[in-house]
């Protein structure tokens, strides 16, 4: 008999979602307004999340995806790149200008449905929503949304883990505290504890960082009016201490010992170079054109977006799970780095970003994309910040904060 997280599983599990993530990690206020996307092969989450967000005093607009008939890839094949690119204004306008929180329930009832379709048209398409990216990001800057992301295990993705149904859901409910009697409060426990590291990080003012081990040597600049963020209910599970450094002074190289899953076929063996803040060399052992198509996508899409740490005592996450939400969060022995390409985070930004103009973002070093590609390594490094002082600080080394 296949393994299904019984009913009191998913019950903690919405709960969590709803009255800890949502909200910044406060929770749902009762009035609050709930986009909720889910495919239909999670269709037991989101009846789960549904009751939670409605038993909280909140409404819920039901996105329900169909992800098991085909239907993404038949459109890839078939679609002009009119149908590719339409985008209707009105309707996400209307949705952003209503909704209170947004939340994603990711799975995937087949994993490698994508996998012969040109990247070039889900670039396109991905392309096409720029503008409600845009539009979801100021609601945001202007603190009047909050958004979330979890995920519900399938047979597919556990099998493409190389894992049983079981041990992926297993997964799932230690790194999300599911296997406590009240997993709202250590989440509130380890939110703590991940948001007092990033102020640690904030205050010592890093000019720069050199990330060094056997599968790196990379020059990373912060830049200016720069904060570390973590914690705050954003993504569950997250563990993750991040920041948006200036894409102009990144040097350097590194090697993902993890695979990339955005566009299809799974990118294996990535080795990335940086001269001037740009990828100038990039390889991969398998699916390397597609790596390089990817990177190619816009013009910051070979420049940095992200650099973030994840210390492993916070995650219990120690399997690969062919997810990035999990994988950018995997603790194991050595913690795990991760490095985006593409689009920066805006909220790193130390300063009113409601009211800072896009120029400044620029003039900052703040990367501009349409897409934001993460990758993961869980190699063994040292992390060696330097001070406005000149003064050097080791960070992070054996998978540890030393902050």
């Amino acid at each position: 008999m296949s393994y299904k997280p019984s009913d009191e599983i998913l019950t903690k599990y919405a709960d969590v979602l709803v009255n800890f993530a949502l909200g910044g990690g406060k929770g749902l206020k009762k009035g609050d307004f709930v986009y909720l996307s889910v495919s239909l092969s999670a269709l037991p989450m989101y009846k789960a999340v549904r009751k939670a967000i409605f038993d909280r005093g909140g409404h819920v607009l039901g996105a329900l995806n169909d992800d098991m008939s085909g239907w993404e890839r038949y459109v890839f094949d078939h679609a002009t790149n009119e149908q590719l690119t339409f985008f209707p204004a009105h309707y996400y306008r209307g949705i952003v200008s209503d909704i209170d929180h947004y939340m994603a329930i990711l799975s995937d009832h087949n994993m490698h449905e994508l996998d012969k379709v040109d990247p070039q048209k889900i670039i396109l398409a991905q392309k096409s929503r720029k503008r409600l990216t845009e539009w979801l990001d100021k609601k945001e800057d202007r603190g009047r949304l909050t958004w979330t992301l979890a995920l519900y295990g399938t047979p597919a993705m556990a099998k493409e883990a190389g894992l049983s149904l079981e041990e992926y859901w297993n997964q799932i409910i230690k790194a999300c505290y599911l296997d406590y009697s009240d997993p709202i409060s250590r989440w509130q426990k380890t939110s703590t504890e991940v948001e007092r590291i990033a102020a640690k990080l904030t205050d010592l003012n890093i000019s720069s960082m050199h990330i060094q081990g056997q599968d790196v040597d990379l020059q990373i600049t912060i830049g200016r009016d720069r904060k570390w963020l973590g914690g705050g209910g954003r993504n569950i599970p997250s563990f993750e201490v991040f920041t948006s450094p200036d894409w102009r002074g990144t040097e350097g190289w590194i090697r993902f010992n993890q695979p990339l899953y955005n566009y299809g076929p799974k990118i294996e063996g990535i080795e990335l170079h940086f001269a001037k803040g740009r990828v100038i060399k990039a390889t991969a052992k398998k699916h390397q054109k597609l790596l390089r198509e990817m990177i190619s996508a816009d013009k910051g899409a070979s420049q940095i977006g992200e650099f973030s740490l994840t210390d492993h005592r916070h995650s219990h996450i120690t399997k690969f799970m062919a997810n990035t939400l999990y994988d950018e969060n995997i603790g194991g022995r050595f913690g795990n780095t991760h490095i985006a390409v593409g689009r920066a985070f805006r909220d790193v930004y130390r300063g009113d970003v409601a009211t800072v103009r896009k120029q400044t973002m620029r003039q900052l070093g703040f990367n501009e994309s349409v897409v934001h590609n993460d990758m993961i390594s869980t190699g063994d490094r040292t992390v060696t910040a330097t001070l406005p002082d000149g003064q050097k600080k080791v960070i992070y080394k054996d998978g540890q904060f030393k902050v």
